[in-house]
């Protein structure tokens, strides 16, 4: 049983660790888009350019989570969690000096990679250390200040920008990770699953993120039409397709078919598909949209959008005890309608819009919506399923909102019209924005629309997370246990 307590020296060293190493792919996650601007500009890129800036890094994320989990619980948290920051520390240096958008692109991929191996980690090397008595309250710790860095993360992304150059966005990870790999590897005890066997379900992973990929690169090209984009698309539904037969046939799968046989968890995973469908598209473009049509700095843009983050900070502790109360139906259904109000409350923001009376408005009562909804979704998720598949719920969860951000990020410029020059041209891109906050709130009402139908209140008894305090808006929070999906 582990047997640290908190208050000791290692407690908080661990505690350190967990916060280090999980604040570098929160921040990252967060900073890039207030970049996306000057990145465009000074390595001379087109839209879709920024978009694979930001898709790249979430294809090899989403596609290799719960790979990631598993190869931690095998052969060593600590070990997979170590190799995860130095991973990634080394692809933000890639992407700090490449000197084009190419080069960019690819180092953003292998930080998916990196960002893959450590983020599953953070939390099951507090669950697998802490004495259960201390536990609670480390992983509260951990999540209050990881939503601290959420918050601040596009305030410091838009000051680096501003400041010393969008480069520093990715160089800032280097020295966190020089902090953070010395005290892991002396402080953090390594920890694993005995019960991990058989062979990783590697065919699964590979066939997953390629047809998440080839998708997104379907997407992005479909402007241009012709025959690649035709085929790419194509390929990209066939991978899909034999992810699904491989993972129906494989004894122990990456993720396995039959959890889906509870319809309150295929639900609340439609609902998170719709909802950071939405929150991703919206984030993407909202840092563009203040920049380029209003004419905001990196670091005015990045400061606006601090009240969403700030909001679930304060709020979603509580929003998860309401929900625990009466149910997670209602915040599930209102939530997504308030999102969507403030998606289309965006469209006051455009050319010499006031930030107090149209874009202040807009983003607190997004991030009300989003406080109702976060902390509910995480606790269906895993309430809807056995208590010994909890990690698993919440790994698919969490892969299936990143996935749903790539893929609006992905579409939601196509929808909407947008040329390749026209984050350079802010009257067509005031256009668009408010053509893609419409789609985005249609999507939300979706959401809304299966909760009331399909979601209804967990049984009594059901697990409930243990972090519920979240100020991170790409996706839900992985769950506190160790993610034991077991791979064959």
């Amino acid at each position: 049983m582990p047997d640290v307590r908190l208050a000791s020296p290692q407690g908080r060293w661990i505690l350190l660790t967990t916060v280090l190493g999980s604040g570098m792919a929160l921040l990252d996650s967060t900073v890039v888009n207030v970049a996306l601007p000057r990145i465009g500009r000074d390595l001379d890129a087109d839209l879709a350019a920024l978009q694979w800036t930001v898709n790249a890094y979430m294809v090899t994320l989403a596609g290799l989570i719960l790979l990631g989990g598993a190869l931690g619980d095998r052969f060593g948290r600590r070990k997979v969690f170590v190799v995860g920051v130095v991973w990634f520390a080394v692809a933000s240096l890639l992407c700090g000096i490449a000197p084009n958008a190419g080069v960019l692109i690819a180092a953003r991929a292998l930080q998916g990679v990196g960002g893959a191996l450590l983020t599953p980690g953070s939390l099951a090397l507090i669950q697998a250390s802490f004495h259960p008595d201390d536990r609670g309250r480390a992983v509260g710790l951990w999540s209050g200040f990881g939503g601290i860095g959420a918050a601040v993360g596009p305030f410091v992304g838009g000051w680096l920008v501003d400041g010393p150059g969008w480069r520093w966005v990715f160089l800032l990870n280097v020295p966190l990770a020089l902090l953070c790999v010395p005290v892991a590897l002396r402080h953090v005890p390594e920890s694993g699953d005995q019960r991990a066997h058989g062979r990783f379900d590697v065919l699964g992973a590979v066939l997953g993120a390629s047809a998440l990929a080839l998708l997104t690169y379907a997407l992005i090209e479909a402007g241009s039409g012709g025959l690649v984009v035709a085929v790419t698309a194509v390929a990209g539904l066939a991978a899909a397709v034999a992810f699904v037969v491989v993972e129906r046939r494989r004894p122990e799968p990456m993720m396995p078919p039959d959890i889906f046989s509870s319809r309150q968890f295929t639900a609340v995973n439609l609902v998170t598909l719709c909802v950071y469908a939405a929150l991703g598209g919206f984030f993407f473009l909202a840092a563009l949209q203040l920049q380029v049509v209003v004419g905001y700095s990196a670091l005015a843009a990045g400061t606006a959008l601090l009240p969403t983050t700030a909001l679930m900070l304060v709020l979603s502790a509580r929003s998860g005890e309401l929900a625990d109360r009466i149910g997670p139906r209602l915040p599930l259904t209102v939530g997504p309608l308030l999102c969507a109000a403030g998606m289309l409350l965006m469209l006051r923001v455009g050319p010499g819009a006031s930030y107090v009376a149209d874009a202040l408005p807009a983003l607190v009562v997004l991030g009300l919506g989003m406080v109702t909804l976060v902390a509910p979704l995480t606790a269906t998720v895993l309430g809807s399923v056995d208590v010994a598949r909890a990690g698993l719920a919440s790994g698919i969860n969490n892969a299936a909102a990143r996935a749903a951000g790539l893929v609006a990020v992905a579409a939601l410029p196509l929808l909407a019209g947008m040329g390749e020059e026209a984050y350079r041209e802010p009257g067509a891109f005031d256009v668009a924005f408010g053509k893609a906050m419409a789609w985005c709130a249609g999507v939300l009402v979706l959401g809304a629309v299966v909760a009331a139908a399909a979601v209804r209140r967990p049984r009594p008894g059901c697990k409930r997370p243990e972090c519920l305090r979240q100020g991170g808006v790409t996706a839900p929070p992985l769950e506190g246990e160790p993610v034991r999906k077991r791979l064959s």
